[in-house]
């Protein structure tokens, strides 16, 4: 086997180097009204609407609003303070009259409108909001402060789809690119913090809008800054130099929890890691024989070979030896106790012996060559992980190299199907699958915003009928036993190959808390002071 990745050297120096675990001592006063965060999620853009990932999403989040505020714990009232159904496809919002952009400008129906359909489209994303907005036909604004959503079909979803796209100002936006919010000219919100300066690939600084309809926000000022090497948040940490860090690495955490001045949040997560195989047909550059030859057809296309490489990953090692107990063995997409997670499939065993014969059975008797391709900047330990795989690959024939990949390179050619198997760590944040039958799994389809992460172009008929059931299902037995046969189609194709779920663990100074928000997003709502003990 061969890995091709990047050196580790750097990061186990850092690591070495850390300051004393006391040092968090020298952090800030509790009293002072400056929060700096270091996170792991990239940011693609200040664009809130651009692409639908987790380090934009948590950026967005500070400074803009959706219609309804979500929250793992269900829909709340945002810039829509109230909400009802007039008939099975229609939809009335009553907006918060009160609430003003940052500017000083009133928010409007009209800027409701104007959202959603910015939103289907924006030029340059390779994430799409689409599928969010795949059932709305019309969206009608019969006064400044009501908004009518019509949608194509019966939605009960709906709420938690428009919940998920954040709402940009209509007199900015329709003379707005993305590039204006990347300068920061655009960047007009109504949430709880307004940017002062955004330098991609490096920080944020925000400060507190006084203006905010809400809560008054506790930090005077944000500096939000991208770290994306986990010994460096550590060490960031411990140093003082920040008060909150995300993501925490599973080698950090034991030693975080020892030191003084330093408090660990974690609480389970519904972030998974998914392997994606290719389903394209023919050849593929990155799957050849064991001469080194292009095979002529796509070896990934066969579920048998699908599952051999399922049944071959031992997942309770890797998540004992490499991530330190800090995730919980994944054998399907949604975590245990959540809607459309299926207790009747039972978990994947690791079976060297029976992943051979599948081969074998297939036609691969002798295995052949595999590149897989993971970012080396994006999800926590995916690299250290998938060289795990890349072994237990290797040791049933399918000799395997692991190639990491900048994420700003990486999601551009996953997402035009380039690779032969990529890695997705995707965060099922309305805690139920159909979040997932929408961007990872459904039929590639961008005029109905379907597909936008099938990366591998995984197609299945009888799953897009049953994403359709339950799109337009109000019943919510009937939405979960849906849920839970789109799961058992998806282990019977072995659509993907689930690894893991994450754990959610942030540390900050012992005076703060952070308390999570919605699936694994990080901001300064999040964090609070704890109150001192009489």
């Amino acid at each position: 086997m061969r890995l091709r990745h990047p050196s580790l050297l750097a990061a186990a120096l850092l690591a070495a180097s850390l300051a004393p675990l006391g040092a968090a001592a020298q952090a800030p006063a509790a009293k002072s009204q400056t929060l700096r965060i270091a996170f792991a999620d990239p940011i693609s853009s200040a664009d809130p609407q651009l692409n639908n990932h987790a380090g934009d999403r948590s950026l967005a989040l500070q400074i803009f609003d959706s219609i309804v505020d979500r929250h793992d714990s269900g829909n709340l009232p945002s810039l829509a303070q109230s909400w009802r159904t007039i008939d099975e496809r229609t939809w009335e919002f009553k907006l918060n009259p009160k609430i003003t952009w940052h500017d000083g400008k009133p928010l409007t129906a009209q800027d409701i409108a104007f959202s959603f359909q910015r939103a289907r489209s924006v030029p340059g994303s390779v994430a799409s909001y689409a599928g969010r907005l795949r059932v709305i036909e019309s969206v009608q604004t019969p006064d400044a402060h009501t908004v009518i959503i019509k949608t194509n079909v019966p939605a009960p979803g709906l709420l938690q789809d428009i919940g998920a796209v954040y709402v940009v100002s209509r007199h900015v936006g329709e003379k707005a690119t993305t590039e204006d919010y990347n300068a920061g000219r655009a960047v007009i919100g109504t949430g709880p913090y307004k940017l002062v300066s955004y330098t991609p690939g490096d920080r944020s600084v925000l400060e507190r809008y006084d203006g905010y309809w809400g809560k008054k926000a506790e930090w005077a000022r944000v500096e939000y800054r991208f770290v994306n090497n986990p010994a460096a948040r550590t060490a960031a940490l411990l140093a003082g130099d920040v008060d909150v860090i995300d993501k925490v690495s599973p080698a950090d955490v034991q030693r975080l929890r020892q030191a003084k001045g330093i408090a660990v949040h974690a609480y389970p997560g519904l972030r998974a890691l998914l392997i994606q195989p290719s389903f394209r047909p023919g050849p593929n550059e990155f799957i050849r024989d064991n001469a080194g030859q292009p095979l002529p057809q796509n070896p990934l296309a066969d579920v048998r070979v699908r599952r051999a490489l399922s049944l071959a990953i031992n997942r309770n090692a890797i998540a004992d030896r490499i991530l330190q107990n800090t995730v919980t063995p994944a054998s399907q997409d949604m975590p245990k106790g959540t809607a459309g997670y299926n207790p009747d499939i039972a978990p994947t065993p690791y079976d060297a012996e029976r992943a051979r014969k599948l081969l074998a059975e297939a036609g691969y008797p002798q295995g052949f060559q595999l590149t897989v391709h993971v970012p080396g900047d994006r999800y926590p330990q995916a690299p250290e992980a998938l060289q795990a795989v890349a072994q237990f690959w290797t040791r049933i024939g399918v000799k395997t190299t692991l190639e990491t990949v900048p994420w700003a390179l990486y999601s551009s050619r996953a997402n035009k199907n380039e690779f032969a198997v990529s890695v997705l760590a995707w965060g099922n944040g309305t805690g139920e699958l159909g979040y997932a039958l929408v961007n990872v799994f459904a039929t590639v389809d961008a005029s109905k915003g379907l597909g936008a992460s099938n990366w591998g172009r995984y197609s299945n008929t009888a799953l897009d009928q049953a994403l359709a059931a339950y799109t337009q299902e109000f019943d919510t037995g009937r939405q979960e036993s849906i849920l839970r046969h789109a799961a058992r189609l998806l282990d019977d194709d072995q659509a993907v190959i689930p690894l893991f779920h994450y754990q959610n663990i942030w540390a900050s100074r012992a005076d703060l808390k952070v308390t999570p928000y919605v699936s694994d997003r990080t901001a300064a709502q999040m964090v609070t002071r704890v109150k001192a003990t009489p």
